[in-house]
This record gives C-alpha cells, structure tokens and sequence, in this order.
C-alpha cells in the first residue's frame, strides 16, 4: 500500500518518467550492437569491392615448395601450344619429386593426366623439362623451348656418337638378330629388369612419359645398353585408343606435330634414334609422316618401325633421307607365353639366316625378358650374333 500511496502522490508523469528511464539503458546497448553491425557490413562491403581477387570464397589449397638452390637454373616448358615461349637452359629434376600434368589434347578435346617428373614453369599446366644426362655431347644438342632436343654438330651425328659398340666387321660376315624392347620408362620396376637383366646388346627403347625418364635412360646407357625413343602417334582406333599426351595426329598441322615432337624430343637425351609407338594411322599417312621423318633425319637420328602396319611409307620415306632405317620383322611377344615366345624366337633365328638380318621387337613382360635371355645364351654356339639395332641398321644398309 505504501507503494501505491507513493505513487498517487508523486507528481503528475512522474510515474511514466521513471518506466522510461528503466527501459533507457537496454534500448542504448541494442543501438550499439546495431551500429558495430553496420560498420561489420560497411567493412565487408568494401572488401568484397576494392580487393582484387577473382578467387574470393573458393576453397584454398596451401602447398609447400621448395626453394631452388641458387646454381640451378630456371627452366621453362609448354604443353602443345603455338605460341612463343621464353627458353631457358633445362633443370634436372629433384629425385622422388613428380608432377601431375592435365593436358588437353588439341583436336579431339580429351583431358588425360600424365604424371612427369622434374620442375619447370610454363604458361599453361606445366610440363618438366628434365635435366642433363651424364655421358651427353653437349654439341650435339641445341635449346627448344621445351628443353634440349638433338642436332648434328661438327660433322657428328647422335645415331653414330651413342650407337652401342658391337664387332661389326664380325657382323658383317655372319647372320644377325637385333632385339629392341619398348615401352620403357613407364614403370620402373620393369624398365630396371630389362636393363639389368637383358646383355647389352639388347637395344632398350624408352616412352617419353614416366616420373623419371632421364634417370633411367641415363642407367640403361651406364649398362652399355643402346637407346631409342619411342614417338606416340595416332592409331586407327584415335581417341578410343590413346598413346598419351603429346601424340602427334593426322589432323594437326605440320608445325604442330613437329612442335609436339620437339617436347618428345626433350624428354631425355642420349638416343640413337626414334621409334614409333602406336600410330598404325599416322605412319601409313605420307602428308603428317613426311615431315616428321625429314626432321629427325636433319637431326641425325636413325628410326625402327615397329613392324605392325605393312601400309606404313616410313621405309620409302626413310630411304629418300638416306636416314638409318630398321623395320621389325617379328613381335616377340605378340602371344606373351613361353611357349609362343620361342616359337617366334626361332623364327626370328630363321629370318636371320635367310637374310642375313633379323629384328624382333618385345615389351618388357617378366615372361618376355626370360625367355629372351635364355635364347640369347644359346645363340653363339648355332652361329647367330646379337648385335644392337644400330648395327643391324648399317649392315642393312650396306647389303
């Protein structure tokens, strides 16, 4: 009661003034919240407007780099494009470091990953330039824009400089087999079998994809072993059947398969010659083979055909550019059991005595490698020499 006698004597409004300063304090603070809202919204507003980066509210992957030693030096790799490109003197890659490469091929649009090995910069994904080799001529190489690619120099010719040695006043006057096994450098485990397990005179034919081209080219040529490069090119079957990145294709332009050949090229050095891999379309096209044979012809490499299209022009084409010139006659492995494999071994044997020469290409299957190397044990003693494809080469050419 005494409350509500306070209130009928206090004065008119009073009563009112007193509820409105209760109220006051919670309705300031509720201002304020509103106001640091405000300047939160003004703030992030700006941001979003004045702040340069087309990646705002995407995910972001933070990757650690290493930073080069100061003697390396930059190099600088493109993966199918026209455009120039500065040069620069080719990396060795870091071992164990690999890169994941998404090229776009340029006629069919088809997105294929491969993964390569070593560091480059690039304008586009990037693809590694390797590194030196040990045991190289540095005459016989020149700058591409995607790293060194052979030439000849001083009257030297890389098919002559890093041909295998062999007896070959000995081959002239006997029956000889040249065995070449392919689809090297893609896997190790089968690459390092092939060369440590096979005589050096096997001749060892590398693909231009694999982490560590240049480490393994590099081994097989520390076990005396000759090497070739393998080219990719378009098969009947194209894109259904894709060689890779990089392959070169009956409806790109002559100076497009040619700047894909240089990034082949580039992959590692010390070949005697190159060799199709696939490509049944391409090397039966005179237009798109024409060109690429004239190239490495100018650059002193010798080529294998591999045998598997009897429309291939490679031969006639080859002839034309007095290149070094080998066509497989048998693949070893084309049945990959043991039984099959010494069959056509034995045919290979035959071939040779008939015309003098005889070449057999294989993959590096556990079962090729083998079988290949108990039949090479035996050859000596039935008057068959194994000689590298580079020999069998010459002596075609001079018989």
């Amino acid at each position: 009661m005494a409350e509500t006698a306070d209130e009928l004597s206090a004065p008119l409004g009073q009563k009112a003034a007193r509820k409105k300063r209760w109220f006051r304090l919670p309705f300031t603070a509720m201002q304020a919240l509103a106001v640091l809202l405000g300047l939160f919204l003004v703030a992030f507003a700006g941001i979003a407007l004045f702040t340069d980066n087309p990646l705002g509210g995407e995910p972001v992957a933070h990757i650690a780099l290493r930073k080069a030693p100061a003697d390396e030096k930059p190099a600088m790799a493109a993966a199918g494009h026209d455009e120039p490109a500065a040069k620069a003197a080719p990396k060795q890659a870091p071992s164990g470091e690999n890169k994941t490469v998404t090229i776009i091929d340029g006629s069919s649009g088809k997105r294929q990953d491969v993964v390569i090995g070593g560091e480059a910069t690039d304008k586009a994904e990037g693809d590694a330039a390797p590194g030196m080799m040990a045991g190289i001529d540095a005459r016989l190489l020149e700058k591409s824009r995607y790293g060194m690619i052979p030439v000849v120099a001083d009257g030297l010719k890389p098919f002559t400089v890093y041909a295998a040695d062999a007896d070959r006043t000995k081959a002239a006057k006997m029956p000889v087999v040249a065995i070449v096994v392919g689809g090297l450098g893609v896997g190790a485990a089968k690459t390092t079998d092939a060369i440590m397990k096979l005589p050096s005179a096997v001749t060892l034919a590398f693909t231009p994809y694999g982490a560590d081209p240049t480490k393994l080219a590099e081994r097989a040529r520390a076990q005396r072993h000759e090497i070739l490069l393998q080219i990719p090119m378009e098969p009947f079957d194209y894109p259904d059947n894709d060689p890779g990145p990089q392959t070169l294709l009956t409806t790109l332009a002559a100076e497009q398969n040619l700047d894909r050949l240089y990034w082949h090229l580039s992959r590692f050095q010390g070949y005697a010659g190159i060799a199709n891999f696939m490509g049944a379309r391409f090397v039966a096209t005179e237009a798109v083979m024409q060109p690429i044979i004239r190239e490495a012809a100018k650059r002193g490499l010798g080529y294998l055909d591999d045998g598997a299209t009897p429309r291939s022009v490679a031969p006639s084409l080859a002839a034309g550019q007095a290149m070094p010139f080998a066509r497989a006659d048998l693949a070893i492995d084309a049945v990959p059991t043991s039984a099959e494999i010494d069959r056509t071994l034995i045919k290979l044997e035959t071939l040779a005595r008939e015309r003098g020469v005889a070449v057999g290409v294989a993959s590096a299957l556990p079962v090729s490698i083998e079988r290949i190397g108990a039949w090479i044990k035996t050859l000596d003693s039935r008057g068959i020499m194994l000689v590298p494809l580079t020999t069998a080469m010459l002596k075609s050419k001079s018989g």
